[in-house]
Formats: C-alpha cells, sequence, structure tokens
C-alpha cells in the first residue's frame, strides 16, 4: 500500500520534470535531472518508464502526423519529377537563348566596331580637309611662284617669294612640305640672280652691237633737248605772267619728282636682291665698252681685212677641239679604271647632298629611305657628267674670244660636245665593255650607268643654254645626241653580257663527268649542273636592276644554250656507246634544268615559255624512258605528235648508241629471252629509223 502510494505521489513529479525537460532552456536541464536522482530510491527507474512511455506517445503523434502529411510530400515529390523535365528543357531553352544572344551581340559588337571605325575616319576626314584648307593656300601661291618663274617674271616671283615667307609659311611651318619650300627658296634666288646676269650681259651685249645707232639716237634727242630749252627760255622772257604761273607749277613738279624718288627708293629698299653687285658690273661693261668705241672694228686691225685671220683661228679652234677631245679620251679611262662598278653607298644626308651636287639624280623612292642607303649609279657616273661639263667650260673658254654672236657659240658647244659623247665617251665605253676582265656582274652596272648618263643629257642641254642663254626651241638650235650614243653602248653590254654568260655554262658544262656505261643512275643530279643552277640564280638576282627585257632575254638565251649544250654532249660523236643507267643519269639532270626553268628566276615570262627551252630534250628522254617507239613511228610528222621535236637523225644517232652498249653488255646473256627480245627490238627499231631518215633526205 505504501508502495502505490509512494508511486503516485512520484508521477506528478515526473510530469512536471518532463514538462520542464520538454520546456525549459537546455542550460537549465542538469538541476532538473538531478532531481530525479535525489528523491526516492526507485525514482530513477519509475522515471525511465515515464520517459520511456513520453517518448513513445510523442512517436505516435509524429507517426500520425507523417501519416497526415505523407500523401501531400508524395504529391510534391511528384511534382518536383514533373518539373525536372520541363527544367531540363528550360535550361535548354536558356542556354539556346543565352548562345543566341551573345551571336547576336557579336554582330552588333562588329557593327559598332564599324561604325567607331567610321566615325574615327570621318573625324580624320575632316580633319584632312580643315588641314589641306590651310594648305592650299600656300601650294596655290607656291604654284604661282613656279609659273612666275616659268614665264621669266622674276620680279613677280620675288614678290611672290616674300609673301610666302612672311604670311603663308608661318601658317604650316610644322609640315614637311614647307621645310622643302623653304629649303628651295634660297636656289630660286639665286636662280634668279644668275638669269639675271645672264640677261643683263645679253642686253650690254646687245648694246655694244648697236652702240652706234644708240649713240645716234641720244644726240639726236639731246640736239632735240637743247633746242626746246632754247625756246622755252625765249618764251619766258615774252610771258612774264606765264612765267610766274610756270614758276609756280615747278615747286609743284619739283614735288612730285622728289615724292616719286621717295617711293622709288622705298621700293629699292624692300627689294631683295645685289642690285649694287649689278649695278658695279652695268658701270664696269659700260667703261669697257665706251673705250672699245674708240677702237676699230674687229675685221679691220689698221684698216686691214682680217676675215682669213678669222679663217685661220676655225681651223686652230677646230684642232684645238681634237686636242681636247684626246685629253678627255685619256680622263674617261682613268674613271673606268678606278671605278668599282658597284653602287654608291651613302650613309647620310651630307653624303647624299655631295652627289646631287655633282649629278642631277632624282628618285622620290631612294628620298623616302633611311640611311643608310645606295645609289643605282656607281662613281664613274657623276665623274663623267662633271668631265663633260668641265670639257664644256675648255670649249667655250676659246670660242668666246672667236667675236661671234651668242647663237654661233651654242652651235659650236653642242657641236663639240655631241662630238665628245658620239666619238670619245662612246668609244671608251665600248674598249671598256670588251675588256676581259669586265664581268657579268660589272656589265650590268654599266647598263645601268648608261641609263643614268643618257637621262643627264637634258640637264647638259639645260646647262649649255644658261652658258649661252640661247633656247633649246630655236629651230637651229643642235640637240645632243646621248640618246643613240648610250644605247649603242647599252646594247653592246648586253651582247657582251649574253655572250659571257653563255662561256660561263660551257665552262661548268666542261666539267661534267658522267660514267656514260653505268648500269644504275645515282639517284641524284650531277654536281657540276646543281653548281651551274646555283650559279645562275645567283646572277640573275643581279639582273633584276636591269630593264626586265634584257633580263628575260639574257634568262631565255642561258636556258637554250644550256639545252643546246647538253644535246651535242649526247650526240657527240666521241661518245660510242650509252647505256640505259646514263640516260637515267642525264635525265635526273634534265629534270633539275625543267625545275630551275619554273621557279621563275627572273620575272615576266608568260606561262611555261621558259621551260620551251629544254622541250627538245625532254621529247627525246620521254621516248627513251618510256621506249614508245611504236607511237613516235606512227604519229611521226603529224602536228599533234606527242614527240613531234624528236628528229629521226637524231633518235638514231642515240639509239645506236644505246644498241652497241646492250650487245657489249649481252655478249653471255644471249640465251635470256628478255635479252634477246629487246636486241631484236632495237635493231627493228634501228631499221625502221634509217628507213625515215633515207626516205627524208631523197625527198629533200
Amino acid at each position: 500500500m505504501a508502495e502505490n502510494g509512494e508511486g503516485l505521489g512520484t508521477v506528478p513529479e515526473h510530469e512536471r520534470i518532463l514538462q520542464e525537460i520538454e520546456s525549459t532552456d537546455t542550460a537549465c536541464v542538469g538541476p532538473t535531472l538531478r532531481s530525479v536522482y535525489d528523491d526516492q530510491p526507485n525514482a530513477h527507474k519509475k522515471f525511465m518508464e515515464k520517459l520511456d512511455a513520453c517518448i513513445r506517445n510523442h512517436d505516435k503523434e509524429i507517426e500520425k502526423m507523417c501519416n497526415f502529411h505523407h500523401q501531400g510530400f508524395v504529391d510534391a515529390i511528384t511534382e518536383l519529377l514533373k518539373v525536372r523535365t520541363d527544367a531540363e528543357k528550360l535550361k535548354v531553352q536558356v542556354t539556346d537563348t543565352n548562345r543566341k544572344f551573345q551571336d547576336a551581340g557579336k554582330e552588333v559588337i562588329v557593327q559598332t566596331e564599324d561604325i567607331i571605325r567610321c566615325r574615327i575616319q570621318q573625324r580624320n576626314i575632316t580633319t584632312v580637309v580643315e588641314k589641306l584648307q590651310l594648305c592650299l593656300p600656300v601650294l596655290e601661291m607656291y604654284s604661282k611662284l613656279k609659273e612666275q618663274m616659268s614665264a621669266k617674271r622674276y620680279y613677280s616671283a620675288l614678290k611672290t617669294m616674300e609673301q610666302l615667307e612672311n604670311v603663308y609659311f608661318p601658317r604650316v611651318s610644322q609640315y614637311r612640305f614647307c621645310q622643302l619650300m623653304i629649303e628651295n627658296l634660297p636656289k630660286l634666288r639665286e636662280d634668279i640672280k644668275e638669269i639675271s646676269m645672264s640677261d643683263l650681259k645679253d642686253f650690254l651685249e646687245s648694246i655694244r652691237k648697236h652702240s652706234d645707232k644708240i649713240g645716234e639716237t641720244a644726240m639726236k634727242q639731246a640736239q632735240q633737248q637743247k633746242t626746246f630749252s632754247v625756246a622755252l627760255q625765249k618764251q619766258n622772257r615774252v610771258q612774264f605772267g606765264k612765267n610766274m604761273h610756270f614758276n609756280d607749277r615747278i615747286p609743284e613738279e619739283r614735288n612730285e619728282v622728289e615724292l616719286k624718288r621717295a617711293f622709288e627708293e622705298e621700293d629699292e629698299n624692300e627689294e631683295e636682291g645685289d642690285e649694287e653687285t649689278f649695278e658695279n658690273y652695268y658701270r664696269k661693261q659700260r667703261k669697257k665698252q665706251a673705250r672699245l668705241v674708240l677702237q676699230p672694228q674687229s675685221n679691220m686691225g689698221y684698216g686691214f681685212p682680217v676675215n682669213r685671220l678669222f679663217d685661220l683661228l676655225f681651223e686652230i679652234r677646230d684642232q684645238y677641239n681634237e686636242t681636247l677631245l684626246k685629253k678627255w679620251a685619256g680622263v674617261f679611262r682613268d674613271i673606268f679604271e678606278e671605278d668599282n662598278y658597284s653602287p654608291i653607298p651613302i650613309v647620310n644626308e651630307e653624303e647624299y647632298k655631295v652627289v646631287i651636287s655633282k649629278f642631277p639624280f632624282q628618285d622620290p623612292d631612294l628620298e623616302k629611305q633611311s640611311f643608310p642607303k645606295k645609289f643605282p649609279m656607281s662613281q664613274s657616273v657623276p665623274h663623267i657628267y662633271i668631265q663633260v661639263k668641265e670639257f664644256i667650260y675648255a670649249s667655250l673658254k676659246f670660242s668666246e674670244s672667236l667675236h661671234r654672236s651668242s647663237t654661233e657659240i651654242d652651235d659650236m658647244l653642242r657641236k663639240s660636245t655631241n662630238l665628245l659623247l658620239t666619238r670619245t665617251l662612246s668609244s671608251c665605253l665600248l674598249n671598256l665593255i670588251r675588256k676581259p676582265h669586265i664581268g657579268l656582274t660589272e656589265l650590268v652596272q654599266i647598263i645601268i650607268n648608261t641609263t643614268h648618263l643618257e637621262q643627264a643629257c637634258r640637264y647638259l642641254e639645260d646647262f649649255i643654254t644658261n652658258i649661252t642663254n640661247i633656247s633649246q626651241e630655236t629651230v637651229h638650235t643642235t640637240r645632243l645626241y646621248g640618246l643613240s650614243t648610250f644605247k649603242d653602248a647599252r646594247h653592246a653590254a648586253e651582247g657582251e653580257i649574253y655572250t659571257k654568260l653563255n662561256q660561263k655554262i660551257d665552262e661548268f658544262v666542261q666539267l661534267a663527268d658522267y660514267d656514260w656505261t653505268m648500269s644504275e643512275p645515282d639517284g641524284r643530279a650531277s654536281g657540276y649542273l646543281m653548281d651551274l643552277i646555283n650559279f645562275l640564280r645567283s646572277i640573275f638576282q643581279v639582273f633584276t636592276h636591269l630593264p626586265g627585257k634584257v633580263a628575260q632575254t639574257a634568262c631565255m638565251s642561258a636556258c637554250q644554250h644550256l639545252s643546246t649544250s647538253l644535246m651535242q654532249m649526247l650526240l657527240d660523236s666521241e661518245l660510242k656507246q650509252i647505256s640505259m643507267g646514263a640516260v637515267q643519269q642525264f635525265n635526273l639532270d634534265v629534270i633539275q634544268c625543267e625545275l630551275f626553268a619554273s621557279s621563275e628566276p627572273v620575272p615576266g615570262f608568260q606561262g611555261d615559255t621558259l621551260q620551251l627551252a629544254f622541250i627538245d630534250l625532254r621529247q627525246l628522254l620521254d621516248l627513251f624512258m618510256v621506249w614508245d617507239w611504236s607511237t613516235y613511228l606512227a604519229d611521226y610528222g603529224q602536228p599533234a605528235s606527242k614527240y613531234l621535236r624528236v628528229n629521226p637523225n637524231t633518235a638514231l644517232t642515240l639509239l645506236e648508241k644505246m644498241k652497241d652498249t646492250s650487245k657489249k653488255n649481252n655478249i653471255f646473256a644471249q640465251f635470256r629471252k628478255n635479252d634477246r627480245d629487246k636486241q631484236k627490238l632495237i635493231e627493228t627499231v634501228v631499221k625502221q629509223l634509217r628507213s625515215l631518215v633515207n626516205g627524208m633526205s631523197q625527198h629533200t
């Protein structure tokens, strides 16, 4: 009874403890559990039973709760499984949409970049237009200056230069073309000075020629002025009033004269140039002319005619020119001997200007290149040009003392220069070209040199024109024959190139050492031929500086000569036997020749034009390599024959040499059927070829 009472008392206590455990924070659970052990002795066991019962109740509630929500959970899982498929489809669609957006975005990016590029170009074009609008007035003024120089309006040209320097150039001074114009102005001023001095000389010469008429006119005008002054003085005495009125006008006229003089002095101060130099020269020459007026005429020394004396002077002049020609022949020979026949190297602007000052060379492409660079001609070209000018000076020095007109002196200078070019220089060039030590490289440089000398002839004509002041447009003016002179020298050099190139090919071919009885080929081309092809490649690279037709002709000539030399080697009468292995080895060499021809060693050939140089060899070797005698004999004489270029005589000669070799090698093989058949075939073909050759000779 006591136990039951004790149990009833502990149950509410245990429920209270369980409620505290369930509802209390975990930090306070410890004291609550300790009370279980502090109570009655069996309280722990009963508490555990009560705890198990409580746990079971909770499990039942959880189970009920799970049973209640299970169907919803299953439905949710089912829905998730259905959504999974849709999610994968959505993922694919999203990926595809993203890819399409990316692709569309690329086009947009490209178009955007194009728009940006176009806008940049538009901005650049606008900037260029603005700069051009700024530069156009400068260019127009400079063009106007050139036109004024061409029209010989030198005073206007000086004024235009002044405007360019003070107004236009400061606006565009940062551009390179402006700097070039600025650098060119001093030269133009110097040209104006030289031309003005030349005009002054001609003016003084014309004054000297017509001094008698000028003096007569001056004397008449002086007499008229004196008569007018006397009449004016008489009139002034009679009419006092008019005299007063006249005197009133004198200060006015004097003021106008002084004002005009002031303006003239101001203009003179503003003008640029060497007025003092011209004035002093004018005064000096006029004094000389005044002295010459008192001397007798040139065709009378003390009243006696001197025409025969002048005829003698003309003969002496001709002899003097001959002496000059002989002297300059030695000068030209020395120049050619000292030349290294290689382009002139230049490392800086100073060296470039030195060469340009000696020889009139213009090449915009060369000017744009950076240093170091090379002129295309060798050192002899500017030296020759300078010596021709020196010859003109020497010839002029003698002619000036003959009292001839400028036109006659101009004609004499041009004729003397033509003799120097067509006889002396041409002879020196031809002798140089034919010298044994002049190789292919030197000949190429000589051709280039003659081209530039030919182009410089027009500058020599301008040089003579500037000396004599006789325009080249004058009907009787003699032209320089530099064109024909240098063209003949160039043709001679080209012919020498073809000859020396063929000689070089012959030297290589002489090194050929074929084993004409070999049984098998070496498998590679012969060494001598590879050396020859390498030589031709290197020399044709040098030919790139030549005119296109010259290089092409040289290349075609070399290939044809090589083909002919190889054919002659096969058909040499001293060669008695040729084996099939030797023919195969020879075919390897011809293949290398064809490969060289197809590699376009010189540009400009149409299609396989260069390979046709070896067509005779190719068809002949193909015939022997394939052993296609039935086709050759059947199609011979037909325009579409496969072996149209194979001559029966050539084929017969080569086949007989192979027949002899076949007999020699098959003395002990006559019992083998294949060898016997081959020997019979060769003999049959030889007979047919002989009959074909005999028929051709009878027909001829």
